[in-house]
């Protein structure tokens, strides 16, 4: 195996790159590449904590709770040992890594003999891949990040280096001590030393050997477009091809003068914490910096292109050594004059705001000072290191627990024991296990000839015995038209589809032709051009195994929608519900089986709080991907206002991406998404041996009931829906050839269940399913150890 280490850097389209990679995992594997997950899932966080000098304390160890030596010589064991693990049970001919810090964070050559020494038990062939930019632009971002980081010092700095003066050491030599209970990272403090990139070459070869690194160019052009694929193919070696690239915006750029009162504004807190015991989370101080920003012009890069002539030399030999490196790709812009900083425009004073935003450093302080506060002061010798803990790992754990799982997972039982990750159903103010009066049945809405109305729209595969129940619920809550598209059914399901359509309750549409690399993505991609999607006054995307649980009201959209006038879109959080000791396939409801669901507070694994989106059909965004619509159309920004399913804004979090809610973004009380990913255990065995319908090459085993088989905290606030969804279905099994359809749909289930039970392979899974008991807890950390597709 050889490893390819991708090093960097944010200013140079890392995030795009690494993206991609994520995205592509799956198609790589297949290729023999294995792009790391145990280390983090697009950047590998984890990897670069792990490596750091312990003195070397930055935003990233500080905030995840590596503060102390011995904790990052924990994360530094266990990195190993996954890192091992994980490249050992792929089998691949390459391992990619990639650290959006290292570059430019990385700064010791003891830093890089750890980070060397940690990967050769693995493979010795390593090699180092970059991208650069030519420095006054790069300059320009890096700077800007910086400053939106913390910086407290203007470029200034980097334009009082002499001429002559090795500008690597320089800026090194201005490294300020670490001391993370005061705000001063290094990493964030240091001027940009790297970007000479010829010394960053000679500094990272000193480790890891001569021509150990090769330099590519950064062209934003390619990197923030769907041909970053082939940046990918051409960067790592891979020959075949892996289709068309994610779309990642290439990152806004900060108004100067917003970065002129940032970068005060940073200079003052860090006076500020110098001089009181308190802490100002990243979080926090990050949002201080928003609340202050203006619009206005960006920093013209050809006002660094005097400061950065000084680096042209030292380019000239780089294009001569890198083939991929052409002139033009680190050539400067025509000089503009020097830099100087903005004015930071209105009278603005640093102070004032600093005097309204005192209370909430107090209060944040006090949520942290048995913390970090204790920690931080180990760093800078202000107090002696804690004793070590004697209690033994595990403690607390059940029997059945402690048998089973492996040492990484009761490390992270360890881990989330009272911690700020630790599950708990204290969220929120609805009641779920009150027994209230069923819902009221509600009338079809009349609706004008050429508007379709709300729209559900669906993709399925082999789930016939689910789809009546279904479509009956929604219909009943208040949905008024279905979009559903299948590929490479033999249950039945196309052909009680078919017979919907006939009966005018869905349209139906076969995808056994898709093309690309997912059949969901190409029948999303595909529904835009239907009328029912375009004269839609709602859209909203979900799976068979969903159902939009509205918790106020008569329980129906219109009730939900009364209560949040505004909103164009609406995260629906999931709530995963387990198989609630349902062993055999039943003929019932769904909603009616399954009312054991995982707790409300859970933000890890992070399959806990998808989500998918209802939105309005108002050309605010062009595409509609899985769990929300993408591609915002410019100047639609105004337009869109998101909110959780307790009706709370959340615009900022969502505009632009994420799919999924956060501890400061998930809500529940006005409406949920009910994800029942199991239902039975006989339905699982099913589900497994075909494996998941919209994502081809991919099977579901243990792992699978381990991430979804939540069945510890009651909820019964959907099962109002009963009566009125009950009638609904009759109505629609009045039918003859439908009910005959829904019969012989679910008759095929039952008797795949039989023949994968007569299979000792199958029989085993659902035998170990059945036996795996596990408390909320232990469950999230058994998740979190599992290297799997969630």
């Amino acid at each position: 195996m050889k490893i390819i280490l991708h090093i960097g850097t944010e200013a140079t389209g890392a995030l795009a790159l690494q993206t991609a990679l994520h995205d592509k995992r799956e198609q790589l594997a297949a290729k023999g590449v294995l792009y790391a997950r145990s280390v983090g899932k697009k950047n590998h966080a984890r990897l670069f904590m792990a490596v750091t000098d312990p003195d070397q304390v930055d935003p990233l160890r500080f905030n995840r709770g590596f503060i102390l030596e011995e904790k990052q010589r924990a994360l530094r064991e266990e990195v190993a040992s996954d890192l091992a693990r994980e490249a050992q049970a792929a089998g691949a001919q390459t391992l990619i890594l990639s650290m959006t810090q290292a570059a430019s964070a990385l700064t010791w050559v003891s830093e890089l003999e750890t980070l060397r020494d940690l990967l050769r038990p693995i493979s010795e062939d390593i090699s180092l891949l970059m991208h650069v930019g030519d420095q006054a632009s790069t300059m320009a971002r890096a700077y800007a990040a910086q400053v939106m980081e913390g910086r407290a010092t203007s470029l200034a700095v980097e334009q009082g280096i002499a001429p002559e003066a090795d500008w690597w050491q320089a800026c090194l030599d201005q490294t300020p001590e670490a001391d993370p209970l005061r705000g001063s990272f290094p990493a964030i403090q240091r001027p940009l030393f790297w970007l000479d990139y010829a010394a960053l070459q000679a500094h990272w070869e000193s480790v890891f050997g001569a021509g150990a690194l090769t330099l590519r160019p950064y062209v934003p052009e390619v990197f923030h477009s769907e041909a970053i694929t082939e940046e990918i193919r051409a960067a790592f070696g891979i020959e075949d091809q892996i289709g068309r690239g994610p779309v990642t915006p290439a990152p806004g750029q900060e108004p100067a003068a917003s970065l002129t009162r940032a970068r005060q504004m940073n200079d003052l807190l860090l006076a500020y914490l110098g001089k009181h015991d308190a802490i100002l989370p990243r979080q926090l101080w990050m949002r201080f910096l928003r609340e202050i920003a203006v619009d206005g012009p960006v920093t013209d890069p050809a006002t660094l292109s005097a400061l950065c002539s000084r680096f042209a030399p030292g380019n000239a030999a780089l294009v001569a050594a890198h083939p991929a490196l052409e002139a033009g790709h680190l050539a400067l812009p025509a000089p503009a004059g020097d830099w100087t900083e903005a004015n930071p425009l209105f009278g603005y004073r640093a102070s004032q705001y600093l005097l309204s935003f005192r209370w909430r450093i107090a209060k944040a302080t006090k949520e942290e000072r048995d913390g970090k506060i204790a920690e931080a002061k180990v760093v800078t010798g202000e107090a002696p290191a804690p004793k070590t803990d004697t209690a033994p790992a595990g403690t607390g754990l059940s029997p059945e627990a402690r048998a089973i799982l492996p040492p990484e997972a009761v490390a992270r039982f360890d881990a989330l024991k009272g911690g700020a990750f630790a599950p708990h159903n204290r969220l929120g103010q609805v009641d779920e296990v009150a027994e209230l009066p069923p819902y009221d049945p509600i009338a079809p809405r009349d609706l004008p000839d050429g508007n379709s109305g709300r729209v559900v729209l669906g993709c399925m595969k082999n789930e016939a015995p689910y789809i009546l129940e279904w479509v009956a619920y929604h219909r009943a809550i208040g949905f008024d038209n279905f979009l559903i598209y299948t590929n490479d059914c033999s249950d039945g399901t196309s052909e009680i589809l078919d017979r919907l359509q006939e009966l005018g309750v869905v349209q139906h549409r076969n995808n056994d032709n898709w093309k690309g690399n997912s059949p969901q993505q190409w029948a999303l991609d595909s529904a835009l051009e239907e009328p029912v999607i375009q004269n839609s006054e709602w859209i909203a995307h979900f799976d068979v195994d969903e159902f939009v649980n509205i918790r106020c009201g008569n329980g129906t959209l219109d009730d939900f929608f009364a209560r949040v006038p505004e909103a164009t879109n609406v995260a629906m959080t999931w709530r995963l519900f387990g198989h609630n000791g349902v062993t055999r396939l039943k003929d019932d409801l769904v909603i009616a089986q399954f009312d054991h669901a995982a707790p409300k507070f859970c933000p890890k694994p992070h399959t806990v709080w998808g989500f998918k989106t209802m939105f309005r059909n108002m050309g605010a965004y062009q595409k509609i991907s899985c769990h929300r619509p993408n591609k915002l159309t410019e100047g639609a920004e105004g337009q869109v206002h998101w909110v959780n399913g307790s009706g709370q804004p959340m615009t900022k979090d969502v505009l632009k991406n994420g799919w999924r809610s956060s501890k400061k973004t998930v809500g529940y009380d006005l409406l949920q998404l009910n994800h029942y990913a199991l239902r039975s255990a006989e339905s699982y065995l099913v589900k497994r041996q075909r494996g998941r319908a919209l994502h081809v090459d991919r099977s579901i085993g243990l792992n699978y009931w381990v991430r979804m088989d939540w069945s510890d905290n009651r909820d019964v606030t959907i099962q109002r829906n009963i009566p009125r969804v009950r009638e609904e279905l009759d109505r629609l099994l009045a039918d003859d050839r439908l009910r005959a359809l829904h019969e012989s749909g679910f008759a095929w289930h039952r008797a795949k269940a039989a023949e994968l039970h007569g299979m000792p392979e199958f029989e085993e899974l659902y035998t170990q399913a059945l036996q795996l008991k596990l408390t909320e807890t232990e469950r999230v950390a058994y998740a979190l150890a599992l290297d799997v597709e969630s």
